[in-house]
């Protein structure tokens, strides 16, 4: 009984950390580089041609979803950073937007663990679609 009241004390403490964890900004809100397209166990990122008004239909989709909020930056300054949280322990997943000539850079990264399973390209995608669709 011990054994399992530690377990359940350690999975709970988990779970508040995960969630109360702060989101630093000087970590989080920061330009990929050099980026291009690629996939990592736990990040994507993409380089997709923008047209104008990209950066805000692209910020306006990201708001809509779930448990998505801007941890910071503006459309109108280039660059925004959102944390997506996971429906069941809430797990944060940051996402920057960053816009550059004629394209629009997306670098969507886990902060815990080694792999989100493909979530965060799944989400960006997604979100790339959703753009696409928009546009015709």
């Amino acid at each position: 009984m011990k054994l399992l009241s530690l377990v359940l004390l350690a999975v709970l403490g988990f779970g508040l950390w995960v969630r109360l964890a702060p989101s630093d900004p000087v970590r989080w809100h920061v330009s990929v580089g050099d980026a291009g397209n690629r996939d990592f166990a736990g990040a994507v990122i993409r380089t997709v041609p923008a047209q104008p008004g990209d950066m805000a239909r692209l910020d306006r989709i990201i708001r809509d979803t779930p448990r998505t909020v801007v941890l910071a930056g503006a459309p109108e300054e280039g660059m925004v950073t959102y944390v997506t949280r996971s429906r069941l322990w809430g797990f944060p997943d940051y996402t920057t937007l960053e816009a550059r000539p004629g394209v629009i850079v997306i670098h969507g990264r886990l902060r815990f663990g080694s792999s989100d399973l493909g979530v965060n390209r799944a989400r960006v995608e997604g979100w790339l679609t959703t753009l696409a669709a928009g546009r015709t």
